[in-house]
């Protein structure tokens, strides 16, 4: 195993903002153990779930919401209107709580229950779109939405947002590269906005040129990786740059699930279904590279919301 792995990893420093803002970000990184490759590559794992709102995607709505208020797009009266798979909407909807503004999160109707009921708990309004359509039926109704009435809401657009992509760069990025004490060689991460992939790869290039940034997708267009974007089949979103990865990953439902079991079971590391896609897409790395790599990847969420659907207790692994 690299040596990296058996050190004890330097702390990062505490946001510098009070209250639930500044608890969003500084997740710790860990590494694998039991799943470790045989070629003695170190993977590591970035456990988004353990942010308020318990997904990366409190990152990016905090950084969006701060910017809508910076520049009075988004104070009392108003309400946040977006679409989400869930987890974007459910860190507006902890913001917006927070702050005292109305939130409505356009969602398909296949999104988890667990989902659905955290919206709801924050005090979110939620409009179900068409299971069949996916994240895009829920972007075409929030489009509709905001054009309707534009006075009500401010149309907050994850996916065209480029705070999306500051809040990885700024963050996330700088997190990767501290914690691995600037050893980071590959840089994995699935596809759903892109603001993971694109805002933490672009500042772990600019750190270290060399590095291989490794894109995920699921691998046909009818999946069942929440949050995650067949970028050939889909909208496409406004921030994401396909020159920048170096190479594309892509994985099959069931096997992403499969490793999301194997997760918990194996590594006490209750995570989702794009986790472990993201894991499945690392193991592949590191089997065909050197043992001195570092590869690190991100859980972007806990596998709590995931339970409901059933996959996750199928079987044992």
């Amino acid at each position: 195993m690299n040596p990296l792995a058996a050190r004890t990893l330097e702390p990062v420093a505490a946001g510098h903002h009070a209250g639930l803002d500044g608890a969003i970000g500084n997740t710790p990184l860990v590494p694998l153990r039991r799943l470790a490759p045989s070629s003695g590559a170190t993977i590591m794992v970035k456990l988004e779930g353990l942010n308020p709102g318990g997904s990366v995607k409190a990152r990016a709505a905090q950084a969006i919401v701060r910017g809508a208020e910076r520049d009075g797009l988004l104070r009392p009266g108003r309400t946040l209107l977006d679409a989400s798979s869930g987890n974007t909407g459910i860190a507006y909807a902890m913001l917006c709580a927070q702050r005292g503004y109305g939130c409505e999160i356009c969602l398909p109707a296949n999104a988890s229950e667990e989902r659905k009921q955290l919206l709801r708990a924050y005090g979110a309004t939620l409009v179900i779109t068409p299971a069949q359509e996916g994240a895009d039926g829920a972007i075409r109704e929030a489009r509709r939405r905001a054009a309707t009435d534009p006075v009500t809401y401010f149309y907050a657009d994850q996916y065209n947002n480029p705070a999306n992509v500051e809040a990885h760069y700024e963050g996330t990025g700088v997190e990767i590269w501290r914690q691995t004490r600037r050893r980071i060689t590959h840089f994995v991460a699935g596809l759903g906005t892109s603001g993971t992939f694109i805002g933490a790869g672009r500042r772990l290039r600019r750190l270290r040129p060399a590095i291989r940034l490794v894109a995920v997708q699921p691998a046909s267009a009818f999946h069942g990786l929440e949050g995650m974007k067949h970028m050939t089949s889909a909208i496409v979103p406004g921030i994401y740059d396909a020159s920048l990865a170096d190479e594309t990953l892509f994985v099959e439902t069931e096997e992403a699930q499969d490793m999301a079991r194997r997760l918990a079971r194996e590594e006490g590391l209750l995570a989702g279904a794009s986790g472990g896609a993201n894991v499945v897409a690392a193991l592949r790395i590191a089997a065909a590279t050197s043992n001195d790599a570092v590869i690190v990847t991100l859980l972007p969420d806990g596998g709590e919301r995931y339970l409901t659907e059933g996959w996750m207790a199928l079987g044992r692994v």
